[in-house]
């Protein structure tokens, strides 16, 4: 399953698509949310079938000294249940254990069970973003 950094305006193009398809299109996230002034500082991941089409999208950025946020984790639905998330977050995870000591999230309430089995812990109550249910997580990688 491959996961490239989104590091070509194509490949960064291929991201947005399925930022916009899963996020504005399924969910109605505004889209004057989903682009924001973290685009630039972030490293953008896109994962490509086999056939080359991006069916899923990532993105780090700095949150604090030492600690990366991961966001804007979305998969086509079309191609949910294959194992496009993991592949994703292990991307996103090798990338960040060269910079980070540890990442944080907010994680979509129905997602948040896929974040728990890769060693994620919640920390404190939901909140809404977004007008959608999530909840902050957080995992150590030293």
């Amino acid at each position: 399953m491959p996961v490239e950094r989104a590091d070509t305006d194509a490949r960064y193009e291929d991201a947005l698509g399925v930022r916009y398809a899963v996020f504005v299109d399924e969910q109605g996230v505004p889209e004057d949310l989903e682009v924001d002034d973290h685009e630039a500082d972030a490293v953008h991941f896109v994962a490509y079938d086999d056939d080359g089409d991006p069916v899923g999208a990532a993105r780090l950025r700095e949150y604090a000294d030492g600690v990366g946020k991961v966001e804007r984790v979305a998969v086509l639905e079309s191609r949910r249940g294959e194992g496009w998330g993991d592949a994703l977050m292990d991307a996103v995870e090798a990338a960040a254990r060269e910079r980070y000591d540890e990442l944080y999230l907010h994680a979509q309430l129905p997602a948040a069970g896929f974040y728990d089995r890769r060693g994620y812990e919640r920390e404190g109550e939901a909140f809404e973003e977004a007008g959608i249910p999530h909840v902050a997580m957080r995992k150590r990688l030293a």
